[in-house]
């Protein structure tokens, strides 16, 4: 059941920790197949969700040993209609399975929330086409009519909020708040950027926050920057500007390779943990607002993140 949907704490001074890159991990280290990387197909066995399980508690452990609360992000980035036909699966079968993977979620807050450390739990869309390259895009209007079935499904399961991961152009976003908004639920919109900072549509990321803001009404709750690595946006942050005080959270690649070049290479770059977590606190030293949710995206895995709070967090273990 929801918490948090109607007061996010981390709009309120808190501040999240979350999990690092989950289908990079379940695929490259632990040798799973994630046919479409569909993460959600480990919920239809018991084996699966138990690794799930043990997935999300070793972040959860790092989370409380720093005492920091905790995002718990769904693991349904592909459980969207387009992704979910290719591995044959029905409408009926991602409404059950987008549920799921939040009944799921709720149990381990239960099991793991404590008093001063809220855990929030957030419902995962990916976009409806590569999360890399732009292809055929949207209106906002078709967009909003694609992506309302999974949130209302995610909704339906008790989520506090929707967090739309690796988006590529400005139209899909401007429809996913607009359907976040018609199903009541708070959203978080990620994007992810080039190296040159731009989104891969080519527009500016700052651009594409004031459209979107403009055109919702300032409907997302907050921005991301996920699936790039930090010095690929982190000159694009500096500095004093109403958008950039919008963006909340930031889920970094380990790797400093390009989108393309990610995509050709047949082997894992974690990159290097320390190194990972010195460069988010050098950037966020840098910025002119704070950030409330941090964690990791691809080839990141606990040991980034807990390199990542001994950079940033290490006076909470005094």
């Amino acid at each position: 059941m929801s918490s948090y949907r109607n007061q996010l704490p981390q709009l309120n001074g808190e501040t999240l920790l979350t999990d690092g890159g989950l289908e990079s991990t379940l695929f490259f280290q632990d040798g799973f197949e994630l046919p479409e990387y569909s993460a959600y197909l480990l919920l239809d066995d018991d084996e699966g969700v138990q690794h799930l399980t043990d997935y999300f508690r070793r972040f959860l452990a790092i989370a409380d040993r720093f005492s920091l609360g905790f995002l718990l992000e769904s693991v349904t980035w592909r459980a969207n209609q387009d992704w979910a036909e290719r591995i044959g699966y029905s409408s009926s079968q991602l409404d059950s399975v987008n549920q799921r993977a939040i009944e799921m979620l709720l149990q381990l807050r239960q099991e793991n929330e404590k008093a001063g450390c809220p855990i929030v739990v957030s419902g995962c869309l990916g976009p409806r086409g590569d999360g890399y390259v732009v292809g055929s895009m949207m209106t906002s209007e078709q967009a909003a009519e694609y992506h309302e079935p999974q949130i209302r499904s995610l909704a339906s399961g008790g989520t506090d909020m929707v967090t739309a991961m690796t988006l590529t152009y400005a139209e899909e976003a401007i429809g996913i708040a607009l359907a976040g908004q018609s199903a009541r639920v708070p959203v978080a919109i990620s994007f992810t950027v080039e190296t040159d900072g731009r989104l891969p549509s080519g527009q500016p990321l700052g651009e594409a926050i004031e459209q979107i803001d403009q055109e919702t009404g300032s409907a997302p709750a907050y921005y991301m920057i996920n699936c790039a690595h930090p010095t690929h946006f982190g000159p694009t942050l500096t500095g004093a500007s109403d958008w950039r005080s919008r963006i909340g959270g930031l889920r970094a690649n380990a790797s400093k390779l390009s989108h393309e070049e990610l995509d050709g290479s047949e082997e894992l770059d974690s990159g290097n943990p320390e190194e990972f977590g010195q460069e988010h606190r050098q950037l966020l030293d840098s910025l002119d607002h704070n950030i409330s949710v941090l964690g990791g995206c691809c080839g990141t895995d606990h040991r980034h993140i807990e390199a990542l709070c001994q950079s940033v967090f290490a006076s909470r273990l005094d």
